[in-house]
């Protein structure tokens, strides 16, 4: 009996040498990263071993020298002055004797300052997404295993200025922060070639998602136990933020990441700063906050503002969360003010008093309080969101409110009635999971424009000029009104 034939399909010795070869540099160039790694980190220790033999023995040094100043004469210093008029050395040893010498030109050793660590100690998984101030990608750290998120800062190499003051804040507010709404700074990294100041790289923690591609893939909305849940981890956040006088300046829901355990963490702070409070005499920059987020105040050119505009955001995200869509999805500046205005009401000296001085303001030609009866922005609240609770109204109008004094504070709003009402806030532990779009594939790019660059005029292509801007529309003739189908809009006139 004759065996059975082998298919002409079948792999041959050649193919299987071929694919043994290949394995095997791979494996072998798995082995020299790895080795590169363990090499860097025993670099890495051997250098901490002598910054700290060398700290130790500058203490003891200083030591020794404070008991020789104590128990005996004054050490002679060295004159370090080329002045012809600075005083003898012996002069000087006497001035600084009456005024505690032993505290003179000497510092606390603080362990000496470390080297960044290279970034390739971490291996690239995938891109997740880039953005107005950096890129961003999910990598692992080879010698933990880790999952981390990788972003590198966004450096113009014409610019001579050298590192941006926005990755600057960035890494400094981040290296402050320690909440847990808040995402974190693991560490600072540099790629090989240290002599190019574009290779800079911050390590945060990873999370699985965000608020933005879950509203885009949602079928139905979350319910409002998920949004009340989803609002308090929020204003905890910014609570921390605002506490310790910090101004996000670009909350969105794509700067909101969540992960697989229903726990909200705010990210993003290439916008942030710090600021002094109830202080007159501080200009901001108003070209801050993605224009869909961005309060009134700074559309009419405002230069001094504070955590208020933090919260209008929050009410443009609370709105989003409950319609699966941004809220007042502007084309420009004067569209963003004409939808503001369709969802808030008319601004007027009782509302808003002393908006007028605001200096895009001036050439704003609103209607008389007489031509027809504006109505009241909880009316308004009411007729886009109909299924919200009076509580609810009430909260998510105090934060649109066009007068930023009247916004509520992050602290005031965790006390707030609406997230004390039937249904309770959902318990992260019970909150929904979700595929993760970063973890396992690009992001598609998303139409939500970005926060203004710094050093930008205008937004969107040359901006808006605020020249003389007219509001028609229900308070105009009635042929405007035929024209536009009621509602009401801002034009150049």
């Amino acid at each position: 009996m004759t065996g059975k034939g082998k298919s002409r399909w079948a792999d041959s010795a050649e193919d299987a040498a071929l694919e043994a070869q290949l394995k095997k540099e791979k494996e072998e160039k798995k082995r020299l990263k790895a080795e590169k790694a363990r090499k860097a980190e025993a670099e890495r220790k051997k250098r901490e071993e002598a910054e700290a033999a060398t700290a130790a023995a500058q203490r003891q040094q200083q030591q020794q020298q404070h008991d020789d100043d104590v128990n005996g004469p004054p050490a002679k210093r060295r004159r370090l002055s080329t002045d012809r008029d600075a005083p003898q050395p012996q002069a000087a040893a006497r001035v600084s004797s009456s005024n505690d010498s032993s505290k003179l030109l000497r510092f606390e050793s603080a362990g000496g300052f470390g080297k960044c660590r290279s970034v390739e100690n971490y291996d690239k998984l995938n891109d997740i997404e880039e953005g107005a101030y950096g890129w961003v990608a999910r990598a692992r750290e080879i010698e933990t295993g880790k999952v981390v998120a990788l972003k590198r800062l966004k450096i113009d190499p014409k610019d001579r200025s050298g590192l941006p003051v926005t990755g600057l804040r960035e890494i400094q507010i981040l290296k402050d922060c320690n909440h847990r709404n808040i995402v974190k700074l693991k560490e600072v990294v540099v790629g090989d070639d240290t002599r190019s100041i574009e290779n800079i790289f911050i390590v945060l923690e990873f999370l699985e998602h965000d608020l933005k591609s879950i509203l885009e893939d949602m079928p139905e909305p979350f319910l409002a136990s998920e949004v009340k849940t989803l609002l308090l981890q929020l204003c905890s956040g910014i609570s921390y933020l605002h506490s310790h006088y910090i101004l996000h300046r670009d909350l969105k829901t794509s700067n909101l990441l969540l992960n697989n355990r229903g726990q909200l963490k705010i990210a993003d702070f290439g916008m942030a700063r710090y600021y002094v409070p109830d202080s007159s005499q501080q200009k901001l920059t108003q070209l801050v906050v993605t224009l869909w987020y961005r309060a009134p105040e700074l559309l009419l050119g405002s230069s001094k503002y504070g955590p208020e505009i933090d919260m209008w955001s929050v009410g443009c995200i609370f709105g989003e969360l409950l319609t699966r869509e941004p809220l007042l999805q502007g084309k420009n500046e004067v569209d963003e003010l004409t939808k503001i205005f369709e969802l808030c009401g008319i601004p007027t000296d009782d509302s808003w008093p002393g908006f007028r001085r605001l200096p895009n303001a001036r050439s704003l030609r609103l209607p008389s309080s007489t031509t027809a009866p504006t109505p009241s922005t909880k009316t308004l609240m009411r007729a886009k969101f109909p299924l919200l609770t009076s509580a609810g109204v009430s909260l998510l109008s105090s934060l649109l409110s066009l007068n930023p004094s009247r916004r509520p504070t992050a602290s005031e709003m965790l006390e707030h009635e609406y997230f004390l009402q039937d249904p309770k806030p959902k318990n992260e532990a019970m909150f929904p999971t979700f595929p993760s779009k970063a973890g396992q594939e690009r992001r598609r790019k998303r139409e939500t424009p970005n926060a203004p660059q710094r050093g930008a005029q205008k937004e969107g292509g040359g901006g808006i000029d605020f020249g003389a801007v007219q509001l028609g529309g229900i308070f105009g003739s009635g042929r405007e009104r035929e024209e536009r189908g009621g509602g009401f809009s801002l034009r150049m006139v």
